[in-house]
């Protein structure tokens, strides 16, 4: 999956449409903030299925791995209504995270439209995108209730966005920090670009991923796609 690091001669000129994933991608894993979501998982996958913490822990991850989301498992494993789970895993505590330096400006810089693709839901992704003094750049917030649950990667998800926003794939490109969630991307003509962390590429089908190009640093990037030859 080794891929152009150095994006400084990336060819943007047809980009009309900017798609960021929120978690981990828009802000930094240094926040921690899905360590207490991580955590919360568990406690309600306890909770529900009156299971102890270990075997919580390994049902979370296995429907990670296999449903894309744990709520998307819990929903097809035990017919669980969404609501509760997605109002308790996201009442955290928000105050680690802080507006990124330089973000707005970069985001500021890019010609055309720019929209989140979330698996999570509404309420969450707007708390995240004020802390991060950033939510007025984003015409729409495409959510996992919008997705009608379908998480990312299944394809479903990336066709009602399509359709719902009128996005063109092959002019569109789309940043993300979990490597499969771009296979359906590429597959649909888009651009790809991994916003490379050190927790999750070793998920079942990140071994398909051939992302475009990669980074750790989204502001970055941005600043260096966008310079002038």
């Amino acid at each position: 999956m080794t891929q152009p690091s150095a994006p400084r001669r990336a060819d943007l000129s047809h980009i009309d449409t900017w798609l960021f994933d929120l978690d981990n991608t828009l802000y930094s894993a240094t926040s921690r903030l899905f360590d207490q979501i991580d955590v919360r998982i568990g406690e309600f996958i306890a909770q529900l299925l009156d299971v102890d913490s270990v075997e919580a822990r390994k049902i979370q991850k296995s429907y990670f791995r296999q449903h894309g989301t744990t709520l998307r498992g819990l929903m097809d494993e035990h017919d669980m209504a969404p609501e509760k789970f997605l109002e308790y895993v996201h009442d955290i505590d928000f105050s680690s995270l802080e507006p990124r330096d330089g973000l707005d400006a970069a985001l500021s810089a890019l010609p055309g439209r720019k929209l989140i693709f979330t698996n999570a839901d509404m309420p969450y992704s707007r708390k995240i995108l004020a802390r991060l003094g950033v939510a007025h750049h984003f015409e729409h917030i495409y959510d996992i209730v919008a997705a009608n649950y379908v998480p990312k990667p299944f394809p479903p998800a990336y066709d009602i966005l399509i359709e719902r926003h009128d996005v063109t794939p092959e002019s569109t490109i789309f940043f993300e920090d979990i490597a499969r969630n771009l296979v359906p991307a590429a597959a649909l003509g888009m651009t790809t670009v991994w916003v490379r962390g050190d927790d999750n590429w070793v998920l079942p089908g990140n071994e398909d991923a051939k992302p475009d190009y990669e980074t750790t640093n989204l502001v970055a990037w941005l600043d260096d796609a966008l310079k002038p030859d």
